[in-house]
């Protein structure tokens, strides 16, 4: 039931963000969708192991990571920091893992998987706040200009 109510959050957060998003919110779309459709993928090869180091997720979460990143440091705005952080955070519970074999499969599972709870509320956020700036502006640019 819980991944149907998050899957459904998601759905609503990428839908609303590719129709009402400026340019970083449906590239934010884009690359959690990446993120889902990777991951269906990946559980129909292999199925989930949180008793080892999970080299399957630890892949899309470092595109996650890397894509979001990327989309930080050239988006015109403020949230895409908050939403690369949430993509490392699921990094470091692979190294976590990695240096502690020991850590028991649940606490990993959550460290894997908790931050992107949040992804679908910030991106719904991030969208509704680009709306009220386009409304009370005009304008709303996306991405930093370059210094050229």
């Amino acid at each position: 039931m819980r991944i149907a109510v998050f899957l459904a959050l998601l759905v609503v957060a990428l839908g609303y963000a590719a129709w009402r998003g400026g340019g970083p919110e449906r590239v934010m779309a884009v690359i959690a969708a990446l993120m889902v459709v990777l991951d269906t993928l990946l559980h129909r090869i292999v199925p989930a192991q949180f008793a080892s180091l999970d080299t399957g997720h630890l892949i899309i979460d470092l595109f996650g990571a890397v894509t979001t990143i990327a989309l930080a440091l050239a988006a015109h705005r403020f949230w895409p920091m908050g939403m690369a952080v949430l993509h490392i955070l699921p990094l470091l519970a692979h190294s976590s893992r990695a240096l502690d074999l020991a850590m028991h499969p649940v606490a990993y599972l959550v460290m894997q998987v908790a931050p992107s709870w949040l992804v679908a509320p910030v991106l719904i956020g991030a969208t509704w706040r680009h709306r009220r700036r386009l409304k009370a502006s005009g304008a709303d640019p996306s991405w930093h200009s370059s210094p050229v």
